[in-house]
């Protein structure tokens, strides 16, 4: 079954990452819009669309629409998503949602009232190491999930101007607050920071956390590091077990080995010993090592009414009142640290 889409937003995330993936599962890209008119003339060129807009509420009341899809900014996807919902149009929508959790609600309220999909871009649920890691997790022989320990680094292009971190927090910082419970299975139950800034829009938070299971731990993320060096690293403890996730493409499961060094007989044992995962880059198949074929496979299935996994608004607005107490506990630091 072939669904046809509007799509809100034609800059390079979207026309090379997002976009790409809709043709591959029956989604029809119908009209595109952008208030770039090259680049939203270039999309219809590239995509096949039918029509081109420079306002999304035009986009929005093209016929024979089934779904609208964006990745714009928080107040774009805040207000072409109610007026999607309010044409009964269910939504795929980049990360962040909104600006705050307030709209994010708004949002997550008039899909429940309109009783239709609104799916967020959690993509970093998808990437493979990650959704490697999550499926062993879930088995009964890692057993409970102790701790989680990682770091997820940027580096300061968000601030060209004013170093003003709330980009630096909507764009970035979601991806954790969704994906550290995601894997530890469980909401966070409490949060802490510790906060280190060399020079403005050159800053280090530390984010300690307890889950509602029980699960404790702390990832580092800041804007400190070159995006020409691998940037994202999670370890995560189990009783005797631990996995560990290197650059998103790297996955080692650690079991409970005996010493081999003194064993003249020693082997590589298939339920004790370590096992690796990386993805063959020579191979021509997709990889998809970073998931967004896979997000926009579930965010088709979503809107076919078939059975899918993409991470819904409501997920949204539990992340969203994550990164709300995180800048709230970081704001605090930052006025201590100013006494």
């Amino acid at each position: 079954m072939t669904l046809n889409i509007g799509w809100i937003g034609c800059g390079r995330h979207a026309s090379q990452m997002l976009m790409p993936q809709l043709a591959k599962n029956d989604l029809h890209i119908a009209a595109v819009c952008d208030v770039n008119e090259k680049a939203a003339a270039k999309a219809a060129w590239h995509f096949g669309a039918d029509a081109v807009y420079g306002d999304f509420l035009e986009l929005i009341n093209h016929k024979g629409l089934d779904a609208i899809g964006m990745a714009v900014g928080p107040e774009v996807h805040h207000a072409a998503t109610l007026a999607a919902l309010a044409k009964g149009l269910p939504v795929f929508i980049e990360k962040p949602p909104a600006k705050d959790l307030a709209n994010t609600q708004a949002i997550a309220d008039a899909a429940d009232k309109a009783q239709k999909s609104v799916i967020i871009g959690f993509q970093k649920r998808y990437a493979t190491g990650n959704r490697i890691a999550r499926n062993i997790l879930k088995s009964e022989a890692f057993g409970p999930i102790m701790g989680l320990t990682g770091y997820y680094m940027n580096e300061p292009a968000y601030f060209a101007g004013k170093a003003d971190y709330s980009s630096f927090y909507l764009h970035h910082c979601v991806h954790y607050m969704d994906l550290l419970p995601w894997l530890a299975g469980s909401p966070f139950a409490d949060l802490s920071v510790r906060v280190n800034v060399s020079e403005p829009g050159h800053i280090l938070v530390h984010l300690g956390f307890e889950c509602e299971n029980g699960s404790i731990g702390s990832v580092a993320m800041g804007t400190m590091q070159s995006r020409g060096t691998p940037t994202e690293s999670m370890t995560i403890m189990g009783d005797h077990k631990r996995l560990e996730i290197q650059n998103i493409i790297h996955v080692k499961y650690f079991r409970h080995p005996p010493f081999k060094a003194d064993d003249r007989e020693a082997t590589l044992e298939p339920g004790v010993d370590t096992l690796c995962w990386e993805p063959n880059f020579t191979a021509a198949a997709n990889e998809d090592h970073k998931g967004y074929a896979a997000l926009i496979a579930d965010v088709a299935a979503a809107f076919k009414g078939e059975a899918s996994a993409a991470p819904q608004i409501h997920e949204g607005v539990a992340a969203m009142a994550s990164l709300e107490q995180m800048t709230a506990l970081v704001g605090q630091e930052f006025k201590k640290q100013k006494k």
